[in-house]
């Protein structure tokens, strides 16, 4: 059996860390089978001749990204070692940033989420303070693990904003002063020889779903992020789909009612100004100061705001108001989702965000809205389920982000 090395070995380890796309499927084989795997396995796999796959093997075990992991089973001849990627391969870590919370954790390459820290935060601070944050917290992750920036070999970040995929630049994002062309990944250069990986929240969010979560082995599926703002992740073909400039799925921003409130990108009748959650605290605000939940006038007076938790709470007590405050921004939902689930035909829309679980109703409403409204081919096989993952669908989908980008094939530069 290969000896594994410690943690601290991959200090100074140079990038890229695979040579070619033989070593890259194997590790990502590996990786999405999450179980030791055999030479045999592999080289039928990829239809590539077995020498070639034992070269490869072997420079990858060299190079501590695999170890040799008991025997597999007899095919008539030499029992062939199995294969598995150690935690000593080195350390993910992976962030995700909210408009009003930041989460860390650390994941192996092999995948296994080992440590997972969050707390609340302003994204409006700006990009110093909050990365700044995020680089202490991410210290602390490491050294309850023996470990130091050294032994990171990629992170990955979700951030609730626009990202262009060639620069991993914000784009004039809405919630997100401050922010617009700020260098992330130069933040991280002078602590984390890793290179950094940078797309939206919800793309991450749908990443993470997709990798271990209720959309595991579906090709088709619609990840719809229900927070401080609302947006979608797409996986087509069992890929994540970003479009031409990284934009796809950035449903928020669908006009619902070209009279309706103005949205913080400036227009007005914005999905996510009809049906997020501080257009659903707004609602409740209003019906507390019109005295018609006395309930929800009982916490305002209290606290001199309400949010969407607060009308999920009232609505479990039984409160009309709230539970109708639900009701009308899950069809508000469950409208647009009609129209992306004509355009895409997924086979399963998740339901995630700090939204998503406020009361059934919500879910309750979504569904009869998309299913009333889309034509019932696309319906006919079409669950509208809640994020299994929930609160670590981020951070989650940011390891599977940075792992798959550190092991990416090497480009050869013209």
């Amino acid at each position: 059996m290969g000896k594994e090395r410690r943690l601290g070995g991959v200090a100074g380890r140079s990038y890229p860390l695979i040579e070619d796309r033989i070593q890259a499927g194997i590790m990502r084989h590996v990786r999405a089978v999450d179980r030791p795997v055999s030479r045999s396995e592999l080289t039928e796999h990829f239809g590539v001749s077995r020498s070639k796959v034992s070269t490869e093997v072997g420079r990858l075990l060299e190079g501590g990204l695999l170890v040799e992991n008991g025997l597999a089973e007899s095919e008539g001849g030499r029992r062939s070692s199995l294969l598995r990627i150690p935690r000593s391969a080195g350390l993910v870590a992976a962030v995700d940033l909210g408009a009003t919370s930041i989460d860390v954790a650390l994941s192996t390459l092999g995948g296994e989420l080992i440590a997972h820290l969050g707390e609340p935060a302003d994204i409006r601070d700006g990009p110093q303070r909050i990365l700044g944050r995020v680089k202490e917290l991410l210290s602390g992750l490491l050294g309850e693990q023996s470990a130091g920036p050294q032994d990171v070999l990629a992170i990955g970040m979700g951030v609730p904003g626009p990202v262009e995929q060639a620069s991993g630049l914000l784009r004039s994002p809405p919630i997100m002063p401050g922010w617009n062309l700020f260098p992330i990944r130069d933040a991280f250069a002078g602590e984390y020889a890793a290179p950094v990986f940078i797309d939206n929240d919800v793309n991450v969010m749908a990443l993470g779903e997709h990798w271990g979560g209720v959309g595991k082995g579906v090709d088709n599926m619609l990840f719809v992020k229900i927070g401080t703002g609302i947006g979608g992740g797409i996986i087509a073909d069992g890929r994540l789909y970003r479009g031409v400039q990284g934009c796809a799925g950035d449903i928020g921003h669908i006009c619902v009612d070209p009279e309706g409130p103005v949205c913080t990108c400036g227009n007005r009748g914005c999905f996510e100004a009809m049906a997020a959650a501080p257009a659903i605290a707004s609602k409740a605000e209003r019906c507390a100061r019109e005295g018609l939940s006395p309930i929800l006038s009982e916490v305002l007076s209290e606290r001199g705001e309400l949010s969407a938790k607060d009308v999920g709470e009232a609505a479990a007590l039984g409160d009309y108001h709230a539970l109708e405050i639900i009701r009308v921004s899950g069809r508000v939902v469950g409208r647009v989702l009609a129209t992306l689930v004509s355009t895409l035909n997924p086979s399963l829309i998740v339901i995630g965000g700090g939204v998503a679980n406020i009361g059934h109703a919500l879910l309750a409403e979504i569904r009869s809205a998309v299913y009333r409204r889309s034509l019932p081919l696309a319906t006919r096989n079409l669950p509208i389920v809640l994020s299994e993952l929930d609160q670590v669908a981020g951070v989650t989908g940011a390891s599977v982000l940075a792992a798959e980008g550190v092991l990416q094939v090497p480009r050869v530069s013209s």
